[in-house]
C-alpha cells in the first residue's frame, strides 16, 4: 500500500468526468456547381458539380429527381483533408427541354448529403439556342456634308443567347479603339463623329450567336464636299489703250473643288469693272520765232518749240529740228572769203602735177607684183601639203589616187571642229600596208570632199600606206605590229563609210556630237563602249570580232529633236534612242547593249508591255521582240531590271525601248521635276522659275542640265521623283504663297498645265512651264514661295523655295543617278571583271548538261536570268553568253561576289577555288 504526501497530492491532477469522442462531420461544399448552358441544334449538354465531403450526391431538374441511373457518379479522396470527394454528371437533351411548358425555363439543381446534412448548389437554367434571320431594324444609307455627325441604326434579330453586333467598313471590321472617329452605342448603333472623304464607303451590321451570324443589308455612305470659292485674282490690266475699257478678277470653284455631288459654288466666277486709260497725244510745233540779228559769221536763226500740243501719256515727240539759220548777207561773207582764199594761196609749180600721177602708177604696179609673189608661194606649200601626206606610193597616187579629191586640214587646227570630221592625217601614226578602198567622185561633188558614197566599192589598190587614227580620241592610233599581214584589215566609217562590201547607210544621219558619242577600234579582244553620266553602254565580248580584224565601232543617243521616235498610237518611248554600229558587220557572238528606262516596274501585277524597236534603213521603225512574248526566232534577249535594260544582240543598229499600259492596270512612268532659275545677281526687276518635266534617266537630266547651263540658269534643288499615270490627265503646275506686298506674278491664269499626250508621247523635250514675277524694287531680294506640281486625279510634288536672288549662287548640278564617270571606252582584258582564263573553266565546268541539273541552267536561275532560257540553249557556250550578260549588269560595282555566291549555291567548289587563286573575289 501507497502512502502520498499531502505536498505531493495537492499537485496531482484531476481526472475528467468523460472523455470526448471523434470530431463531427461538417456540411457537404461544392467545389464544382453546375453552369448556364444552350442547347445548339441537337446537341445535348452536361452539367457537372463536385462536393466534399459527400456520401451522395444527385441533381434535381425542375423539382423532379433525375433518375439514379442517369447519373454519372466519380469517387475520390481528397489528400489535404483526407475528405471523400464526389463528382456527378448528368445529360439533358433538346426533348426533355421541350417538353416542359410554362413561363420558368428548365433548371437543374445539385444536392449533396453527409452526415451532417444536404447542401443545395447554384440552379442552372438549360435554353434551347437561336437567332432569328430578319433584323429588327437595319442600317440605311445617306449623303452627308463633310464634318457631319453620322448616326447608323441597327437592332439585330431576336436570339437566345442575345446577339453582339459588329460593323463592317467595306468588309473590314471596325475597330473603334483603332479609330476615335468611331463609336458604338450600347444599343448598337454606330457613330461617326465626324465624316472624312475617307469614310465614304459600304457599312453593314453583322449579328452573332453561338448558333450562326446574320448580315444586315448594306447601307452606301456617301460624304460629300460643296465648293467654296478661291480667293479673288488680281485685277487685270485695262484692256482698252485709249479711252474707257473694262478690267476682270476670277475665281475658281476650288476651295474646296464640289465632290461626290456637293453643291457647286453659288455667285459670280469673275468680275468686271470700268477702268479708263489716258490717250497718248503727240507732240505739235509750235510757230516759228522771228529771225535773230544777223550775227558776225553773217548768219541768223529762229527757233520753235514742241508745245502745241506737247508729248503727253506716251504720245510720239515732234520730228523735226527745233532750230533753224540762214545766211543774213544775201551771199556777200561767203563770197569774200574765196576771194582772200584765192589771194593767199601758193600756186602750183608747172611740173608738180606730172610728178604726182607718175608717182601713183609705179604704186599701183608694186602692189601687183606683191600679189603676185604671195599667189606663188602659197601655190607651192599646197603642193608639199598634198604630197607629204601620203608616202611611199607615188606611183599609186599617180595611177589611181587623185588628188583633187583629198583637202589637208589646217596646221593651226590639228583638230577639228566637229568630232565626226576626219582628224589631223599629219600627225605621228603607225603605218600599215593594206587595201585601200578607191570611192567615185560624183560630178557636181566639191574636190575637196572624199563623198560617202552607196555604190559599190572599187578594187581595193594593194601596197599603199595610209595613217589610222582612233575616232574617240581623235588622235592617232599606233597598231601592233600583226596587224600589218595580209589578212589584217582596218576599217574607218569616217573615211570610207563602208564595212567590208557591206553599205554603211545611216552614216550620214548621225550626229556625232559631244558628250553624246563615244568610238574606239576594238579587235578580237573586245572592249566596252560607254558614254559617261547617261546611262548608256555597249559591252563587245572577246571573241565576237574575228581575229586579224579591227572596226572602228561607235555609241550614239540620238538628240530627240533629229530622229523620229519608235512610238504609235498608245505607246510611249522610255529610253533614250541609241545607234551602234557599224551596222551590217558580222559578229561572232552578241553584244550587250544597256539602255536606260523610265518604267515603273516595282507593282505586284504587270502593267506594262514592253516592246523593242529598231529602226530600219528606210526610217521606218520595226518591233524586235515583246517582253514576255519570246520566241526561237526572237533575235534578241532583254533582261530587265529596274532602271535599266540589258539587250543581247547580234545585229547593231539603232534601237529604243517603248511600251504601253497592259489592261486593266494603267502603267506609270518615273518623271523628275527640274527647277530653275536664272544666276544671281539680278539686276532687273523681272525673275523667272522654269520647270522642266523630264523622263528619269540619267541623259535627260544631262540634256537639261547643258541647256540650262547655255542659258545661264542654275538649278535651286535635287530633282523630284513624280509618277506619272497613263490616265489622260494633264500635269497641273501652280505657284502658291507669293508675298503680294513685295512681288507680283505676271500669270493670268491660277495654273498652267502641260498636255498628257505631249509627256506621255515624248515627242516634244524637255518640256518646261515658267512662272514670270515682278518685284517692288531692286531691294527685294527674299523670295519664299511653294510650286505645286501634281497630275490632275494623281500623285505630285511640292517644291519649297527659300531664296535670295541677289546671291550668287553655287552651281547644283547632281550626277545623275547611275552615271558613274566609266572612262568612254576600254579596250581588251581592261574592260571586263573577269579574267579570261576563269571564264573559260567557268564555261568548260557548266556548258555540258548535266542530269542533276547543275549546270548553265541553273547558273541562269541562281544570276535571274532564266526568263527565256531557249535563247541561251541556242548558243554555242550558254555558260559564256550568261557571264557576258552578267558583266553588262554588274559594270557598275563589277565585283565577283554574287558570281561566287551563284556559284556556290550550285556546289561548284572546284570553280571556287580557281576563283580564290586566279581571280580577285
Amino acid at each position: 500500500m501507497c502512502f502520498l504526501e499531502s505536498s505531493d497530492y495537492s499537485e496531482a491532477e484531476v481526472l475528467p468526468d468523460s472523455f470526448p469522442s471523434a470530431p463531427a462531420e461538417p456540411l457537404p461544399e461544392f467545389l464544382l456547381e453546375p453552369e448556364d448552358a444552350f442547347i445548339v441544334k441537337n446537341r445535348p449538354v452536361q452539367l457537372r458539380c463536385r462536393a466534399s465531403p459527400a456520401t451522395q450526391i444527385y441533381f434535381k431538374c425542375n423539382g423532379e429527381w433525375v433518375n439514379q441511373n442517369d447519373h454519372i457518379t466519380r469517387e475520390s479522396l481528397d489528400q489535404i483533408t483526407g475528405l471523400v470527394v464526389r463528382e456527378v454528371e448528368i445529360s439533358v437533351s433538346r426533348t426533355q427541354v421541350e417538353e416542359l411548358f410554362g413561363l420558368e425555363d428548365y433548371w437543374c439543381q445539385c444536392v449533396a448529403w453527409s452526415s451532417a446534412g444536404t447542401t443545395k448548389s447554384n440552379r442552372a437554367y438549360v435554353r434551347i439556342a437561336f437567332l432569328r434571320k430578319n433584323f429588327e431594324q437595319e442600317p440605311l444609307g445617306r449623303e452627308v456634308r463633310l464634318e457631319q455627325e453620322v448616326l447608323l441604326q441597327c437592332r439585330p434579330p431576336e436570339g437566345m443567347p442575345a446577339a453582339e453586333v459588329d460593323w463592317l467598313k467595306n468588309e473590314d471590321v471596325i475597330d473603334p479603339s483603332q479609330d476615335s472617329n468611331f463609336l458604338i452605342t450600347i444599343d448598337h448603333d454606330l457613330i461617326i463623329k465626324q465624316a472624312r472623304l475617307s469614310d465614304t464607303a459600304n457599312y453593314t451590321c453583322v449579328a452573332r450567336n453561338v448558333v450562326a451570324k446574320r448580315r444586315s443589308s448594306t447601307a452606301t455612305l456617301i460624304v460629300y464636299v460643296s465648293g467654296g470659292w478661291s480667293s479673288w485674282t488680281e485685277w487685270s490690266e485695262c484692256n482698252a489703250r485709249c479711252g474707257r475699257g473694262l478690267q476682270r478678277r476670277t475665281r475658281s470653284c476650288t476651295n474646296p473643288a464640289p465632290l461626290n455631288g456637293g453643291a457647286y459654288c453659288e455667285g459670280l466666277s469673275q468680275q468686271r469693272v470700268t477702268c479708263t486709260t489716258l490717250c497718248p497725244v503727240d507732240g505739235g510745233w509750235t510757230e516759228w520765232s522771228k529771225w535773230s540779228a544777223c550775227g558776225t559769221e553773217c548768219t541768223h536763226w529762229r527757233s520753235r518749240e514742241c508745245q502745241a500740243p506737247p508729248p503727253k501719256n506716251g504720245g510720239k515727240h515732234c520730228s523735226g529740228s527745233m532750230m533753224e539759220s540762214k545766211n543774213c548777207t544775201e551771199g556777200l561773207c561767203t563770197r569774200n572769203k574765196k576771194i582772200s582764199i584765192e589771194h593767199t594761196s601758193h600756186p602750183m609749180a608747172p611740173g608738180m602735177g606730172v610728178a604726182v600721177y607718175t608717182g601713183l602708177v609705179v604704186a599701183l604696179l608694186l602692189s601687183v607684183v606683191m600679189a603676185l609673189c604671195i599667189g606663188v608661194l602659197a601655190y607651192r606649200r599646197r603642193c608639199r601639203h598634198l604630197h607629204g601626206d601620203i608616202t611611199d606610193s607615188s606611183s599609186a597616187l599617180t595611177a589611181a589616187f587623185h588628188p583633187g579629191n583629198y583637202k589637208p586640214p589646217r596646221q593651226d587646227n590639228p583638230h577639228p571642229l566637229h568630232p565626226s570630221a576626219p582628224p589631223d592625217l599629219t600627225a605621228t601614226a603607225g603605218a600599215f600596208r593594206g587595201p585601200l578602198f578607191c570611192l567615185p567622185q560624183g560630178v557636181n561633188d566639191s574636190p575637196h570632199k572624199i563623198p560617202m558614197t552607196t555604190s559599190p566599192l572599187l578594187d581595193p589598190i594593194p601596197s599603199l600606206k595610209i595613217k589610222v587614227y582612233n575616232s574617240s580620241t581623235l588622235s592617232s592610233l599606233e597598231l601592233p605590229a600583226d596587224v600589218g599581214s595580209g589578212d589584217g584589215e582596218i576599217l574607218s566609217l569616217k573615211t570610207v563609210g563602208t564595212v567590208g562590201r557591206e553599205r554603211e547607210f545611216h552614216s550620214h544621219t548621225l550626229s556625232r556630237e559631244p558628250g553624246l558619242s563615244t568610238s574606239a577600234t576594238l579587235g578580237n579582244l573586245g572592249g566596252r563602249l560607254t558614254i559617261p553620266n547617261t546611262g548608256v553602254s555597249l559591252l563587245v565580248p572577246p571573241g565576237t570580232i574575228p581575229p586579224g580584224k579591227f572596226y572602228e565601232m561607235y555609241l550614239i543617243i540620238n538628240k530627240w529633236d533629229k530622229t523620229t521616235l519608235p512610238s504609235e498610237g498608245s505607246q510611249t518611248v522610255l529610253s533614250p534612242v541609241v545607234s551602234c554600229g557599224p551596222s551590217g558587220m558580222l559578229l561572232n557572238r552578241p553584244v550587250v547593249l544597256t539602255l536606260p528606262h523610265c518604267a515603273q516596274l516595282d507593282t505586284p501585277t504587270p502593267d506594262w508591255t514592253l516592246t523593242l524597236k529598231t529602226q530600219t534603213h528606210q526610217g521606218a521603225w520595226e518591233e524586235v521582240l515583246t517582253v514576255g512574248e519570246e520566241t526561237l526566232s526572237s533575235p534578241c534577249y532583254l533582261q530587265l531590271e529596274e532602271e535599266c535594260c540589258h539587250v543581247l544582240m547580234e545585229q547593231l543598229g539603232t534601237y529604243g525601248l517603248v511600251g504601253q499600259s497592259c489592261p486593266p492596270q494603267p502603267a506609270c512612268k518615273r518623271l523628275q521635276l527640274a527647277l530653275f532659275a536664272p544666276r544671281a545677281p539680278c539686276l532687273s526687276l523681272d525673275y523667272s522659275l522654269r520647270i522642266y518635266c523630264i523622263h528619269d534617266t540619267p541623259h535627260a537630266l544631262k540634256e537639261v542640265l547643258d541647256l540650262e547651263r547655255s542659258l545661264g540658269g542654275i538649278l535651286l534643288e535635287d530633282p523630284k521623283l513624280l509618277l506619272f499615270k497613263d490616265s489622260y490627265h494633264n500635269l497641273r503646275l501652280s505657284i502658291h504663297d507669293i508675298p503680294h506686298t513685295y512681288w507680283r506674278s505676271k500669270l493670268l491664269a491660277k495654273y498652267q498645265e502641260i498636255p498628257f499626250y505631249h509627256i506621255w508621247s515624248g515627242s516634244q523635250r524637255p518640256l518646261h512651264c515658267t512662272f514670270s514675277l515682278e518685284r517692288g524694287s531692286l531691294a527685294v531680294s527674299q523670295l519664299a514661295c511653294k510650286i505645286c506640281v501634281r497630275q490632275v486625279e494623281g500623285e505630285g510634288q511640292i517644291f519649297q523655295l527659300h531664296t535670295d536672288i541677289q546671291e550668287t549662287l553655287p552651281p547644283h548640278s547632281p550626277l545623275p543617278s547611275g552615271g558613274t564617270c566609266l572612262p568612254s571606252s576600254q579596250v581588251g582584258p581592261y574592260a571586263f571583271r573577269l579574267p579570261e582564263s576563269i571564264r573559260q573553266k567557268i564555261c568548260a565546268s557548266l556548258d555540258a548538261p548535266s542530269a542533276r541539273g547543275c549546270d548553265w541552267r541553273l547558273l541562269a536561275r541562281s544570276l535571274g536570268f532564266d526568263r527565256y532560257l531557249n535563247y541561251f540553249a541556242t548558243k554555242p557556250s550558254p555558260t559564256g553568253v550568261l557571264l557576258d550578260l552578267w558583266e553588262a549588269c554588274h559594270q557598275g560595282d563589277a565585283d565577283l561576289v554574287s558570281l561566287a555566291t551563284a556559284l556556290e549555291e550550285m556546289g561548284k567548289s572546284e570553280v571556287l577555288v580557281v576563283m580564290t587563286t586566279d581571280g580577285d573575289c
